[in-house]
Parts: structure tokens; C-alpha cells; sequence
């Protein structure tokens, strides 16, 4: 197994977690309520989990500044996420949602990490694993549940299911269904945006299987001549679908891919990990133009609900990487190691998620399915007065708007 090589390599989690031990040297331990711990303006320094590795540019620090309030706010959002993700499992298998269905938990720290490094001006585009995303960029549950089920209230209304979520007001361009065509879109995205000189940069997100795309290639390309300020992310969880990245990459170091763009391979699993080395890529590309960064990071659940995710990998690689790696119990650790929270304070937040994404669920059911004339919606430029006809050519069934 591709990360089989991995697990045996460090096989005790007191290896993998080595370095935030090091990094908890905040002396003060007395308790303090969570409510003015995470209001608390006091600066923490955190050791990210692993050292970045580099191609053609230089390394960003390992020493990443935070607050209480920020490490509060990683747990809850991340816990929300992994809830959520969880619920969606059940709805599908209890048939409430349709269709494709692919989950993110496991990868929450690249969705979070992300945003704290940028604003919403920003832009983000990805592949069809995307709700977490679009629930970090601002998106709501009852939005997210209602889409999933095909429902009126869906950011999509109801049309676009789990592999087309959007909100453009806050920089999200989607989701996307087709394997690797977001990022020469992307790549559209950062060239707009250095045409209108605005000082912002575009995330364009893509797996380890889609990674030996062509279009990728040429979009890399296209970008490098013309220094936009794209970011190619890759998320390599290790599995394009069922296949291995060492079975179908040559060259698995997808953050050296560029060839004469830069790049940084980035622990996925540890947020402030990510959240450095987004904040350097933005910074680096409003400069210099592209840069790739390898994310690696590990999905729990198979590619997609219809797959169990245990036949090419085993149980073992699994719940090794949840116990060394889990991106919201190295949190837990570190609002432990800080004193901010009691266990039974960080229980009683996830009781009130489970909450919080039952009663969305149960809004999102009230919500009704799409209208029939939505069909014919958002297919031609409004007012072109497109007609459809029947079969015979005939009958003019309506005329779309």
C-alpha cells in the first residue's frame, strides 16, 4: 500500500506527533474559563508538525504564531465539518441523498488552513470533494443539506448535488465533476485577476489523480509565462480513487511537478501547517507567479459512497493515520497542552455541532424539490428567447428565459 511505507516507518504516534511536544513551551497553566480563553489576545507559538520541504524557492518558518481564540475556533470548525460529513454518509445510505457523494473528513485541515492564511476576495476552485470548502468559504448547513438532497434551498438550488456547490459572492467558484478541469479554469481566475490589479490570488485544488492530467500541464504553463497568481494545491491522499499514487504517478513528488515553477510539499493533516504555507504561496505569487503545494494529507472514507475504501487499503492504514495523524486530535492535544479547555468543555462543543447539523438536516427536509421548469433554467444567456420543441418539432413545449 502506498502508505503502508508510511505506517511502518513511524509506527509509534509519539514520533509523528514528536514535534508539537517540542513546540508547547507556553509556561502558563493556570485555568482559565473557555469563554475568556478563546476571547484571550495572547500570543501562542506553534511548531508545525514536520519540516516543509522545498523546490526552487526558499522554506517557510516552522514557527507559526497563533491565539486561543484562533485554536478554539480550528477545533469547532473542523469538528463541524467532520460532523457534517459523517451525516452526510448516513443520508446517503438511508437514500435521502442521490447521485455521486464524495467526503472530506480527514482532509479538514487543508480547508481550514487555507482560509485562515486568506480573505474572501481570494478565490478558490475545486474538484467535486467540495463541501467542506464551500462551508469554509461561508456556506451554511441548511444550504449545504438542502443541496445534497436536491432541494429549492441548495446553494445550487437543488441542480447541482454534491459536486456542484458555488458561491461566487464569497470566491468560491465549485466544484467540479470533470477530473482536473478546474485548475485551467482556475488558472482563468488569477489571470482576471491580474488583469484587474487587485491583489489577489487564486487556490485552484486538484487530487493526486488528477495530477498527471495534460490540461494541468498546460494551464501550469500558460500561468508561468504570463506570472499570475495562481496556486495549484495538490490534495494527495494517497488514492486516485482505488489506485495508489505509486502506481500511477512515475514521480509521486507532485509538489516538484512544476519543473521550472516552484513548489512545497506541506503536512495537510496539521492546519498550521497549511495555514503557513498558503500564507507564503499568496505571498510568493503575487510576486513571482505560480507555485504548487503538495498537500498530504489522508481521506477516511473511501473515493465515494460507492466505495467501501478497504480493498486496496488495509484497516490497520486507517486507524494508523487517524491515531498518529487525525488533524482535530492534534488540536485537542494542543488546547489540552495550553490549558484552555477541559475535555468535558471540548465534548460538550461537539454535542452542540451534532446538534446544530441535526436541525439543518431537518430544515433542509422541509425545503422543496426544484420546480419541473428549472430544466430549462440556467442552460442560455437570459432573454435570447430560446425555444424547446417536442419531439415532432411541432409543439413549442416553452420558451426558455
Amino acid at each position: 500500500m502506498a502508505l503502508s511505507r508510511l505506517a511502518s516507518s513511524s509506527s509509534s504516534g509519539s514520533n509523528l506527533l514528536k514535534p508539537l511536544t517540542s513546540a508547547l513551551s507556553f509556561t502558563p497553566s493556570l485555568r482559565r474559563p473557555i469563554s475568556s480563553a478563546a476571547d484571550d489576545s495572547t500570543t501562542l507559538t506553534i511548531e508545525t508538525s514536520v519540516p516543509f520541504t522545498s523546490h526552487r524557492c526558499d522554506v517557510p518558518s516552522r514557527t507559526v504564531e497563533t491565539t486561543p481564540k484562533e485554536l478554539m475556533t480550528f477545533f469547532r470548525d473542523m469538528a463541524l465539518m467532520r460532523r457534517m460529513e459523517i451525516a452526510a454518509d448516513s443520508l446517503y445510505k438511508a437514500k435521502l441523498i442521490r447521485g455521486f457523494c464524495h467526503l472530506y473528513d480527514g482532509q479538514e485541515a487543508v480547508a481550514i488552513g487555507m482560509e485562515a492564511a486568506i480573505t474572501k476576495k481570494d478565490c478558490i476552485i475545486t474538484a467535486y470533494r467540495d463541501h467542506c470548502t464551500f462551508l469554509g468559504r461561508g456556506g451554511t448547513l441548511l444550504q449545504i443539506f438542502s443541496e445534497l438532497m436536491g432541494r429549492q434551498g441548495g446553494c445550487s438550488k437543488g441542480k447541482g448535488g454534491s459536486m456542484h456547490f458555488y458561491k461566487k459572492d464569497a470566491g468560491f467558484y465549485g466544484g467540479h465533476g470533470i477530473v482536473g478541469a478546474q485548475v485551467p479554469l482556475g488558472c482563468g481566475l488569477a489571470f482576471g485577476q491580474k488583469y484587474s490589479k487587485d491583489e489577489t490570488v487564486t487556490f485552484a485544488l486538484y487530487g493526486d489523480g488528477a495530477a498527471n492530467q495534460g490540461q494541468l500541464f498546460e494551464a501550469l504553463n500558460i500561468s508561468a509565462l504570463w506570472d499570475l497568481p495562481a496556486i495549484l494545491v495538490c490534495e494527495n491522499n494517497h488514492y486516485g480513487m482505488g489506485t495508489a499514487e505509486w502506481r500511477a504517478a512515475k514521480s509521486p513528488s507532485y509538489y516538484k511537478r512544476g519543473d521550472y515553477v516552484p513548489g512545497l510539499k506541506v503536512d495537510g493533516m496539521d492546519v498550521f501547517a497549511v495555514k503557513q504555507a498558503c500564507k507564503f504561496a499568496k505571498e510568493h505569487a503575487l510576486k513571482n507567479g505560480p507555485i504548487i503545494l503538495e498537500m498530504d494529507t489522508y481521506r477516511y472514507h473511501g473515493h465515494s459512497m460507492s466505495d467501501p475504501g478497504s480493498t486496496y487499503r488495509t484497516r490497520d492504514e486507517i486507524s494508523g493515520v487517524r491515531q498518529e495523524r487525525d488533524p482535530i486530535e492534534r488540536i485537542r492535544k494542543l488546547i489540552f497542552a495550553y490549558d484552555l479547555a477541559t475535555e468535558k468543555e471540548l465534548k460538550d462543543i461537539e454535542k452542540e455541532l451534532r446538534k446544530e447539523v441535526d436541525e439543518a438536516i431537518a430544515k433542509a427536509k422541509e425545503s422543496p424539490m426544484p420546480e419541473p421548469s428549472e430544466l430549462f433554467t440556467n442552460i442560455y444567456v437570459k432573454g435570447c428567447g430560446a425555444e424547446s420543441f417536442g419531439a415532432d418539432r411541432k409543439e413549442v413545449r416553452t420558451v426558455l428565459p
